[in-house]
């Protein structure tokens, strides 16, 4: 394929990507229409078949679009979630100080979003909060450390407070960033002595200021606590950390 064929087919595939949003924002498209035959979106965009399934793929990587094996493909809910989690890509890819960057952005957005939690969360996230914060102690009184479950609770605990901010594309932001910054202090939690049980406290204090609705004292424990992660990959050698989970 020469370079001009590649030039064209690229064209042609921002055509079939552009397209197909302007259908989805004209309201031609809505979440969970199925897309026209490949003939009539082809003649509709007035491209060849080629582009419009390279087009299609892309935007089935977006998560704009789901290909349902023998029936078609179909626009999404179109929730930022799921829109946002491409992002999570981007994270993996950055290097040490990229990393850094990304983690100082989560902090602010989940200081923001402790906030709107606070002001917001009903007593069945506060008790769904409670318990996953008495499993986790739980878990620091074992024997031998399962490094694993505890940064599950850990994500699950931070997840609740996303959730409950009521904003699902903070939610979706905040849950894209924290992927591979969560792999960076599980290695923390492994070679620093007492890391687990400080971020459990620090834990306890953000769900203590949301208990009692104070979302002031709320935002400075979850930015105190992130800042100790944001100290962790300033201090600490981020690739090694990776490669010791690898």
């Amino acid at each position: 394929m020469t370079e001009e064929t590649v030039r064209a087919s690229r064209s042609q595939t921002d055509v079939v990507v552009e397209g197909i949003k302007g259908m989805i924002l004209a309201g031609d498209l809505r979440p969970g229409d199925r897309l026209p035959i490949e003939r009539d979106l082809a003649e509709r965009l007035d491209v060849s078949r080629g582009p419009l399934r390279e087009g299609v793929r892309a935007l089935c990587i977006m998560g704009v679009l789901a290909t349902r094996q023998g029936d078609g493909t179909y626009v999404t809910s179109l929730d930022p979630g799921l829109l946002l989690a491409p992002m999570s890509f981007l994270v993996d890819l950055q290097s040490p100080d990229g990393v850094r960057h990304l983690q100082a952005v989560r902090r602010v957005l989940e200081a923001e979003a402790v906030v709107q939690a606070t002001l917001h969360i009903d007593d069945a996230a506060l008790a769904e909060a409670s318990k996953l914060l008495r499993d986790a102690g739980a878990l620091l009184d074992e024997p031998a450390a399962d490094h694993e479950a505890f940064m599950e609770a850990d994500i699950a605990f931070h997840r609740i407070i996303a959730r409950a901010s009521g904003n699902p594309a903070l939610e979706g932001m905040i849950d894209a960033l924290a992927g591979r910054t969560i792999r960076a202090r599980l290695w923390r939690a492994i070679s620093e002595e007492g890391a687990e049980a400080r971020t459990h406290a620090d834990h306890m204090s953000i769900f203590a200021a949301m208990r009692r609705r104070d979302p002031d004292a709320a935002r400075i424990r979850m930015s105190a606590h992130l800042l100790g992660v944001e100290d962790f990959l300033i201090d600490h050698d981020e690739s090694d950390a990776i490669s010791r989970l690898s």
